[in-house]
Formats: C-alpha cells, structure tokens, sequence
C-alpha cells in the first residue's frame, strides 16, 4: 500500500468519522431523542450514556477487524463461516433500501418545513441532489466534505436551540451518571440506532476504500471510531439538552398522534419560528447524509457479488441504489415512518447477526489478521455486548411482525 500524507490521512479519517456519524444521525435518530426525553425527562442522559459506552466496544472491534484483515465485512463473514457474506450483505442491502425510503420522506419533511414544498416534490429535490454528489466527478471528495459540511451545521443549529431553550444543565449532568429511573428498553432502541444495520460498517469500510488499513494504522483506526461515536453522542446529548429544557419549563410535547413531530414542537417552542426553521434544516441535513451514508454502505456489500468493481461503477450503482429508493418512496404509500420502524426491527436483526460472525472469525479464523495479536479485554467486551445485541433483535422481531400485520 502507497504511504499516505499526514493530510491525506486526517481527510481518510475525518470522512470516515463523519460518514459513521451522520449516518447515525437520521430522521429517527431525531425523533427517538425527542420522544425519550419526552418520557423519561432527565433520566434519558444515563441511556445516552450506557448507549456509547456499548457502541464504543461495537465499533472498535468491527473497524479494527476490518482494518487489520484489509477485508470487508462480508468478505470477512464468508471466510469465518462460508456462506453467510451473502447473508448479510443481502439483510444490509435490503435494510438499507427501505431506511433509504424513509430518509427521503424525512428529508422532504424538512424543505416542506423550510418552504411548504410538498414532501413528495421536497424528497425528489433531496434525492435528486444526492445522486448529482456521486455523478460529479470527484464523487467520493464531494461526498465526504458534503457530510462533514452538514454534520457539523448539525450540531452548531442544535446547540443554538439548546442555548435557547435554557435547560437545567446541572439535573442532567446529574443524571447522567445518577438516574432516578433506568429504561433498559430505551438503550437497547439508541443503540440499534446507532449502530445497527449498515451504520455498523459505514465509517470502517470508507476507511478500506481510503487505504487506510493494516497494523500500522491501528491506532489512528481505533481514535476514528471513538471519535465517531463520540460524535454521535454528543449529537443526542446536545439535542437532549435542547429538547429537555422544553421539557423541563413544563411544555408537554405530543408524542402520541400520528401526525406528531416532539422535536420540531420543542425546536418551535424553545426558539420561536427561527427554531421551527432551524428544525427545517437539520431534519433535512440528518436526513440527506443518511440517504449518502445508507447508499454508499450497502452499494459497498455488492463486492461481495461482484469483485472488482472500479470507483465509477460503485458511483453509477450508488446512483442507481437512490434513484430505486426515491421512485419506491414516490409511489409506495406506507408511510415512511411506518417503513422506518419495519427496518429498525430489521436492523435490530443485522447487529447481532454480523457481530456474531465478527467475534466468531476473531476466535477462530486468527489466520486472517496474520501476525496481529487481537486484545481479549476487547473481545471478552464484545462477547458481553453481542448478547445484549441478540436481546435487541429479540425484542425487534416485535417490530417486524407489527409492520408485516398492517
């Protein structure tokens, strides 16, 4: 492998952090926080706290196995247990079509919000301009500094709101760590939203696609996926504590009817019709680098059909995999929060799954990471956490069959 710049390194890593990170960051990501905080009040900053501690052992185990083997996920499933890439890159690739369908239903929401467009004629537009990011001809740099771009209006917008809303900070400083109620129900959602489904491999296998691997960027790997999902969880925490200071002045959000949005009636209440606005704005930013983050994560498991492929053609099938999403979502007429929680129970499915296959490759296919002695703190960790992840998908099955009774 070509030695990489220490510039061209920062920018591998920086993208990959992002991409992880937005893609977390989605319509439901915003509307989860929003309607726990409703429920839970303070208490919620303990879940978001236990929920990055969990993710912190998900993802630096599945970037450092990535990293080190050179081998996408699927790659690395089919040599651990022959067969099962396929599995989960078809469970990755179906999950990331239908979360796609309803980013582009959230990222019509927030232009309908900024400009009363229609969400059909606001998501056609929003699709539209993700396809031009990969059509354009230095797709993969466009990509990442759109997400990195966005991400950071996200959090900027969002503490803003937070100022605004003139939380308790200290009550949820101290409720972080000291809860007066614990929802182990509530972890076990953000986490599946955080790591589930195809955001589990987004950061990991845009750092293989940069060339960024092997034993001697271990450590810049493992700070990218701290750094990533700690990112993330700065996100939830600052929109927490915007959400939380509605919250806690005694405004009760609607988290009940179907045409409810608790965040946006917290962003309007905590900052007038400029925080409506600024709503408008992140809702579409979240939704819009989830749409990049989900295409370009689940075009990556084709290679586990198709080897080879050159960038371009990864390009043109990343523009096909949304221009797909965007038609289904014009023409399907389940709604797309209905589809978000059929894929959330799918996700719920996919984590476990494939981090099972990750730590049964770390235990018995050490062939594949040559020399490298893997740390067994880490894979005794991620034991722990996979069979909590196999309880999420458990209670996701829920999900499923509540969509599929529709």
């Amino acid at each position: 492998m070509p030695n990489m710049s220490s510039k061209s390194r920062k920018e591998s890593l920086l993208a990959a952090i992002f991409l992880m990170a937005t893609s977390a960051i989605g319509p439901g990501f915003i509307t989860q926080t929003a309607t726990f905080t409703s429920l839970l009040g303070a208490s919620f900053a303990f879940a978001i706290l236990i929920s990055i501690i969990i993710d912190f052992i998900i993802q630096l185990n599945i970037w450092r196995v990535v990293s080190i083997t050179n081998m996408r996920a699927s790659d690395i499933a089919n040599a651990a247990i022959p067969g099962s890439g396929y599995l989960l890159a078809i469970l990755v690739i179906i999950g990331g079509l239908f979360f796609n369908i309803g980013n582009i239903g959230g990222a019509g929401l927030g232009l309908n919000i900024l400009f009363g467009l229609d969400p059909k004629v606001g998501g056609t537009i929003s699709a539209l301009f993700a396809i031009a990011i990969f059509l354009s001809k230095r797709a993969g740099m466009a990509m990442d500094k759109f997400i990195i771009l966005a991400g950071i209006v996200m959090i900027l917008l969002t503490l803003y709101v937070a100022f605004s809303s003139n939380p308790p900070v200290l009550t949820a400083l101290h409720q972080t760590f000291l809860p007066e109620k614990i929802n182990f129900a509530t972890i076990t959602t953000i986490v599946g939203g955080t790591v589930g489904g195809y955001i589990t491999y987004s950061g990991a296998h845009r750092l293989l696609d940069k060339g960024m691997v092997g034993v001697s960027n271990i450590k810049a790997v493992n700070k990218a996926a701290l750094t990533g999902v700690a990112l993330t969880g700065i996100m939830r925490y600052i929109l927490f504590i915007a959400i939380f200071g509605v919250v806690a002045s005694g405004i009760v959000l609607d988290t009940v009817s179907k045409s409810a949005n608790p965040a946006a009636q917290a962003f309007q209440a905590a900052a007038g019709e400029i925080g409506f606005k600024i709503f408008g704005i992140i809702f579409w930013s979240a939704a819009l680098t989830s749409v990049i983050g989900a295409a370009y994560t689940s075009v990556s498991f084709i290679n586990s059909f198709k080897k080879g492929l050159s960038e371009r053609s990864k390009n043109i099938a990343t523009v096909i995999f949304i221009a797909i999403s965007l038609i289904s979502y014009i023409f399907i007429t389940t709604p797309p929060a209905a589809m978000l929680v059929f894929v959330g129970g799918l996700n719920g499915l996919i984590l476990p799954l494939g981090f099972s296959i990750f730590l049964f490759a770390m235990w018995k296919r050490k062939d594949l990471m040559g020399d490298y002695k893997y740390p067994l703190v880490l894979f005794y960790l991620g034991v722990l956490v996979c069979i909590l992840t196999w309880y999420m998908g458990i209670q996701s099955i829920g999900a499923i069959f509540k969509i599929i009774n529709l």
